[in-house]
């Protein structure tokens, strides 16, 4: 063969490569969370959506398990992965270099793309442990979760709303997905898990050998937390997603974030572009995926951010007029 014959069929072979979009294709990884929670599903649903599209978008999606929200964003950042599912709180901190970034300040690359579903922070607590209210946690034995998670974060601001400090507390530091377990060994007394409802992990620890019921944020304590930290809402526990807990019929009043999806200022319009659109132009298939998704809407959607939001997702809003949504300081 011919070296002239040689280099015409090594370029036929790439053009048509490229064509099919086994080439030129971008790769993309969204990180989730524990694979019980909202999160991975909320992610594998974008990944599908996105996928649905690939030759269209020259884009093939993948959804990652992750260490949660803290780890998201430094992931997104480093470029370790392209987009993430972050809560509301997480997102506002790394933002306003507070936390877990006092030391690097503020992340002027974290953008935001759209809000998810709402998540509770839940409190978790066998019924032999005495613990009725926030107080009763003073001296007991509590797993906050991981480090890198938002329930790490989240249970510091409800001791503080409870006028707990963290030394006041027996401290476990295991992972959410790992709590009902240990919960039921009684090697812990209770758990904070932040996520959305129902939930099958919850479900879980409710439903076990031993006895266990929610705790509640009251009122008041509600109001210190929303005062002191703007990105918490009033909320509660539907009963009915947990027949066998404890503690009657009524709702549990609670406090909780939003989930969002973050990116990087580095990522691509064209990926953001497309991880917006396909959500948005689709979003009742997307709501149908899980309970949680359920009561999505559009303008909830553009609610909750505290990050700019990136190029690729303005450029649709924009197009559709939800731009309307999105406060000035985030354009």
């Amino acid at each position: 063969m011919n070296k002239k014959l040689l280099m015409f069929i090594i370029a036929a072979v790439f053009s048509i490569a490229a064509v099919h979009g086994s080439y030129a294709k971008t790769f993309v990884t969204i990180g989730t969370g524990g694979v019980t929670g909202v999160y991975f599903p909320a992610g594998g649903a974008i990944c599908r959506m996105i996928n649905k599209k690939s030759q269209i978008y020259d884009i093939k999606a993948t959804v990652e398990p992750t260490g949660g929200s803290v780890h998201n964003v430094n992931a997104v950042l480093a470029g370790d992965i392209d987009l993430g599912i972050v809560q509301s709180d997480i997102q506002y901190q790394a933002v306003k270099g507070l936390d877990q970034w006092k030391d690097r300040g503020p992340q002027t690359k974290l953008r935001a793309v759209f809000s998810l579903h709402p998540e509770v922070v839940t409190i978790v607590a066998s019924d032999k442990s005495k613990i009725r209210k926030l107080a009763d946690m003073k001296g007991k034995r509590i797993n906050i979760g991981n480090p890198g998670s938002g329930q790490y974060v989240n249970s510091e601001d409800i001791f503080s709303a409870a006028g707990l400090k963290i030394s006041d507390i027996k401290v476990e530091k295991t992972k959410a997905v790992d709590a009902p377990a240990l919960l039921h060994d009684g090697r812990i007394d209770a758990f904070f898990y932040t996520v959305g409802h129902p939930n099958s992990n919850i479900r879980e620890a409710v439903s076990g050998r031993m006895k266990v019921r929610f705790v509640p944020v009251d009122a008041e304590q509600a109001d210190y937390l929303i005062k002191k930290f703007p990105y918490y809402v009033k909320t509660f526990i539907n009963v009915k997603d947990y027949p066998a807990a404890s503690g009657g019929r009524k709702n549990v009043s609670a406090v909780g974030v939003k989930a969002t999806l973050v990116t990087s200022s580095d990522v691509s319009d064209k990926v953001v572009y497309a991880a917006t659109k396909e959500i948005f132009d689709n979003l009742e298939e997307f709501r149908s995926l899980h309970p949680a998704l359920a009561n999505l809407t559009q303008k909830d959607m553009l609610q909750g951010m505290t990050a700019p939001v990136h190029s690729g997702a303005m450029k649709y809003y924009k197009e559709t007029g939800l731009d309307r949504y999105i406060s000035s300081d985030l354009r």
